[in-house]
């Protein structure tokens, strides 16, 4: 990461960087945090970034308001200190600690140099596991939040990781896709581009609203409509959206081929797309 961080109000040495051992989300993970790009030194999508984590402040009822304000000023400070133009940016927020020197939120921001992934992961697509041991939730109240307590996910993303994977996919309790632990999931079958709904539930990417976007602008076909492992398997495309990834092909379900493990037509048009709409702005 950079070697100047921004942290309430203050550049300061990654190395020096503190909080208190009352905070929430050392105590406890309570916490909200946010990825994105930068391209050419501009934030992609910064206030939807920002949208997002607000409104996942109101329905969680974490009191981080003065720190969501600051945002955008120290996600612009952290890049020009460490003079950085293509980024993976984080700010994370956290409510206020229990104690008196730890009253109020809590606003950290991060940043470091990246190109994305290996090209050639675009050129003869990833492959993807399934999670077999859980399942994501209707009724877990963090689920399509993007919160500090990210352990479950850690996990799971390890687990693919050792199998050669790169992303590992969630199902609900009734057998329906959700999304990957970093990831938004889009299949195309039949010339149509198809993701699971907002309520399956899965986090509302933004990215994933930039490829739904971009569909709508080529005229592809879009369905937001629950999708059970035959649509995956049997699918002609499937890809992954998240701010870093961007659009990412998937050529296999573990040993399972998808069509002929080839980027498909359609993520290639979106692909396209979505770069251009980077390099516009």
């Amino acid at each position: 990461m950079s070697r100047e961080v921004y942290l309430n109000g203050k550049l300061i040495d990654m190395p020096r960087a503190t909080v208190a051992v009352s905070n929430p989300s050392f105590l406890h993970g309570v916490g909200l945090f946010e990825t994105l790009r930068t391209y050419d030194g501009r934030p992609f999508r910064l206030e939807q970034h920002i949208d997002r984590l607000r409104n996942s402040a109101r329905e969680l009822n974490m009191h981080v308001g003065e720190a969501i304000e600051r945002i955008a000023d120290a996600v612009q400070a952290v890049l020009d200190a460490n003079r950085l133009r293509d980024a993976r940016v984080r700010f994370t927020v956290t409510p206020p600690g229990s104690q008196d020197e730890d009253r109020r939120a809590t606003l950290l921001a991060a940043a470091e140099e990246t190109a994305g992934y290996p090209p050639e992961l675009y050129e003869r697509g990833m492959t993807a596991c399934i999670c077999s041991s859980w399942r994501q939730s209707r009724q877990d109240p963090l689920a399509g939040h993007k919160t500090t307590s990210y352990l479950s996910r850690l996990l799971v993303l390890r687990d693919g990781q050792e199998k050669g994977c790169g992303e590992t996919l969630w199902f609900t309790p009734d057998n329906l896709l959700a999304e990957g632990c970093i990831s938004n999931v889009f299949v195309v079958k039949d010339g149509r581009l198809r993701t699971p709904p907002l309520d399956t539930p899965v986090l509302p990417g933004v990215t994933r609203a930039a490829v739904l976007e971009l569909a709508e602008i080529q005229r592809i076909p879009v369905d937001e409509k629950p999708c059970t492992i035959d649509d995956l398997l049997h699918a002609d495309e499937v890809f992954l959206t998240n701010a870093i990834m961007e659009v990412m092909p998937v050529g296999r379900i573990e040993r399972h081929a998808i069509a002929d493990e080839k980027p498909g037509p359609i993520t290639q048009r979106l692909a396209e797309a979505y770069g251009e709409l980077t390099r516009s702005g």
